[in-house]
């Protein structure tokens, strides 16, 4: 195939890729609670089948539990993780040179399934800690409702990267050894989640004119910190395999 046809292919791929995400996040950023029941509707059904609890719609505001402790307004509807979810499978293929036009709408329907599945746990685990009301390393309720958001949504983007990686013959996120962990083989989703959640939503403020330093640090200061919380077991796990590895090939050279 001519190298300059396959170049502006990519690039092709690459502006429809973006152009959807922008096109999804602009719509998130004005949509109405009603304009957002083709995401939180089936995720508060999975949520009651998983809680016990119920919920019922209420016009212009969410679906409200029975005892109104707790609502599943728009910003439960986890938008932002799907656009990132998108982000991620689309460049990872596009990245390998393997991303085809069809698999650009299945990235979508894939990241709408994980993104209700994801939402489905975060707020049930969030109901159990209302409940619970647990004190956590002093943090607020709004803070370990922050730190709980990020810790699922990630976990969620880093499964969700790692099943993709598993389905490609090769990968350019590893080195030589096919089970090789390393810090750059989180570089991508790393690098969406971050974009996403902190690069989008700065620039969205800063348009708007509602741009706060201080609220904007602690913000960011949980979503730097707890991804790489998230990632560090993997790197630990792999360190102690390669120095058995080491040791075991030192000894079989004795």
């Amino acid at each position: 195939m001519n190298p300059k046809y396959t170049r502006y292919s990519q690039l092709a791929k690459l502006l429809a890729i973006l152009l959807c995400a922008l096109a999804l996040k602009s719509f998130y950023s004005t949509a109405s609670v009603n304009e957002l029941r083709w995401i939180l509707t089936p995720t508060t059904l999975l949520v009651e089948l998983v809680s016990g609890r119920t919920f019922n719609f209420e016009m212009h505001a969410g679906y409200m539990s029975n005892d109104n402790s707790f609502l599943i307004a728009s910003s439960c509807a986890g938008v932002n993780f799907m656009i990132a979810a998108f982000l991620m499978l689309s460049i990872a293929k596009l990245w390998r040179g393997s991303l085809s036009w069809k698999f650009i709408p299945a990235a979508f329907v894939i990241s709408y399934a994980t993104t209700i599945v994801a939402n489905t746990v975060r707020i049930s685990t969030a109901l159990h800690l209302q409940n619970s009301r647990l004190d956590i390393a002093g943090l607020s309720a709004n803070q370990l409702h922050r730190l709980e958001g990020i810790v699922i949504y990630f976990g969620f983007l880093l499964l969700l990267f790692l099943l993709s990686e598993r389905t490609e013959v090769q990968t350019p996120f590893a080195n030589s050894d096919s089970h090789a962990v390393r810090f750059d083989h989180f570089m991508l989703p790393l690098l969406v989640y971050y974009v996403t959640t902190l690069g989008m939503p700065l620039m969205n403020a800063i348009y708007r004119q509602e741009f706060s330093a201080s609220a904007f640090f602690e913000h960011s200061s949980f979503v730097l910190l707890a991804p790489l919380l998230l990632i560090a077991p993997f790197l630990i796990i792999r360190s102690n395999q390669r120095t058995v590895g080491s040791e075991q090939q030192t000894a079989s050279r004795q």
